[in-house]
């Protein structure tokens, strides 16, 4: 038998009709008779690995990209916003291909294209996280044009959040 992991936030939203959960913990497939053992864990911890080879090959603070996924999309990999963005980290299709993505809800294709895009915000920003947050959210074109943080509502609330789900991360490790 294989062990899959099944993230909490995949369950109500995906619908596969050919498979059925049931409370022993396996996935039954009648179609082709197999039963699958798989471990629930909580979102904010089943793309983990991930989320370490990303941050790793980019060179971005793991925290970081957790504080994105979190914000962007709960940790749901099919979430699609009104706008179009998809996945995980919420990639604009444009983006998506921009940063070598063919399927924007493949979980490792949009962590790496969207830690990928982080890099470059953060090296084109020198750094400055509220530039590379509010870049990632309103495009680096609106942060040009306003001279740093656009006056958009959503984007200042959007850099406050994440910068708060990072101060609490930092506050729960300095606690362990």
């Amino acid at each position: 038998m294989r062990t899959a992991v099944l993230a909490a936030a995949m369950s109500t939203p995906v619908v596969r009709p050919a498979i059925a959960l049931f409370p022993t913990g396996k996935i039954v497939n009648p179609q082709i008779d197999v039963f699958t053992e798989f471990t629930v864990v909580p979102p904010s911890e089943a793309y983990e690995e991930l989320i370490q080879e990303a941050a790793e090959e980019y060179g971005v603070d793991p925290a970081l990209v957790r504080a994105v996924m979190q914000a962007e999309s709960a940790f749901h990999p099919y979430a699609v916003s009104r706008a179009g963005a998809e996945g995980l980290m919420q990639l604009m299709p444009d983006l998506a291909g921009e940063m070598g993505v063919t399927d924007a809800f493949d979980p490792r294709q949009n962590i790496m294209g969207g830690v990928r895009y982080l890099k470059h915000l953060l090296d084109n920003h020198d750094g400055d996280l509220d530039l590379t947050l509010a870049s990632y959210n309103a495009g680096p074109g609106n942060v040009a044009r306003y001279g740093g943080v656009p006056p958009f509502r959503e984007t200042r609330n959007y850099v406050r959040t994440i910068k708060a789900i990072l101060a609490r991360a930092k506050r729960s490790a300095n606690a362990d």
